[in-house]
């Protein structure tokens, strides 16, 4: 019989001039601080100047939000926003996909390495590592809000979600502590010093892979192509990370190639001086995903006014109306 696990959390946690602030817009603010502090504990290695490290930071950051955006207008929600244009760019109205926020966090990082003539392998073997970390707490994220469930269930472990029937498996629970074990397995294998970019080969293949079994357990909303969504993206990352794999073993290198950087070049007073402006867009990174809620558009008013009647459409869709609209 399932176990008496009730979800009776609230997922806003506070308010600031009409927006409503949520606990999963909030995982976002952490994985992206986290990523900072990670880029910046390994700066002497990586031989990156603070200037660098806010503005890897800030791509990065940019490219998951984007990213994670586009990806769920463009692959889950096409049909309210085909008709909803003007909506798309308002986080304030939910949805992000993780699939995009990978493929936007990769973007950020090649678009910072192309700036600065970096390798983008090595400082995605980096990176990757802080990504299982926004990847974990961002599903913790989906858990408090509360919107995305696994399907019917008696495991004792199943919870009883607001306004659905049943005890349904804690499916992004599952996920998240999937991206987080990734981290131990990461480091693990960075520490055996493997060919330049099969952490990161190694950190698709199995985020995908591991993930076509968690998807087992979601109930999804809709099929995309008669497959449940997102499981062709698991699919793709699994073979992608494999054929890496595959092809940074055979051409692993004797001996590391030369960075383009052997010295890091030390231009401090310029750094400081430009410095303000990063930590100004960073911390305006860092606040704006505290609107985001969670999962699909059109369910946020449905179901979270059921149990807030104060969050109303003029309240969650500031400025633009209802989504029926």
């Amino acid at each position: 019989m399932p176990g008496p696990f009730i979800h009776n959390i609230d997922p806003v946690f506070g308010e600031v001039g009409g927006f409503y602030l949520w606990w999963y817009g909030l995982s976002y603010t952490l994985g992206s601080l986290g990523l900072f502090l990670w880029v910046l504990l390994h700066r002497e290695s990586l031989k990156m100047s603070r200037k660098e490290v806010y503005d890897l930071s800030i791509s990065v950051a940019a490219g998951v939000l984007i990213g994670g955006r586009l990806v769920e207008v463009i692959f889950y929600e096409w049909s309210y926003y085909g008709s909803h244009l003007l909506h798309i760019p308002a986080l304030w109205l939910g949805g992000m996909s993780t699939h995009g926020i990978l493929l936007g966090a990769l973007s950020g990082t090649f678009l910072f390495c192309r700036k600065y003539r970096r390798s983008f392998l090595e400082t995605a073997d980096v990176i990757v590592i802080a990504g299982a970390f926004i990847m974990g707490v961002g599903r913790l994220g989906n858990f408090i809000d509360g919107q995305i469930v696994g399907r019917v269930t008696d495991v004792w472990w199943g919870v009883k979600f607001p306004d659905l029937e049943g005890f349904r498996h804690p499916v992004v629970l599952y996920d998240g502590l999937k991206n987080l074990l990734l981290i131990p397995f990461l480091l693990c294998i960075r520490s055996m010093e493997p060919p330049r970019g099969s952490i990161l080969a190694h950190a698709i293949l199995w985020y995908g892979f591991l993930r076509i079994f968690v998807d087992f357990f979601r109930e999804y909303r809709t099929d995309l192509f008669g497959f449940p969504p997102g499981q062709e993206f698991n699919l793709f990352m699994t073979f992608l990370g494999l054929s890496m794999l595959w092809w940074f073993y055979r051409k692993r290198e004797v001996s590391r190639e030369k960075s383009l950087r052997d010295a890091l070049v030390s231009h401090r007073a310029a750094d400081r001086s430009c410095l303000w402006a990063r930590r100004a867009i960073f911390l305006l990174i860092l606040v704006l995903p505290m609107i985001i809620p969670s999962d699909w558009t059109k369910d946020v008013p449905e179901g979270y006014s059921r149990r807030h009647p104060e969050i109303s459409y003029s309240a969650i869709y500031p400025r633009i109306g209802s989504p029926d609209q």
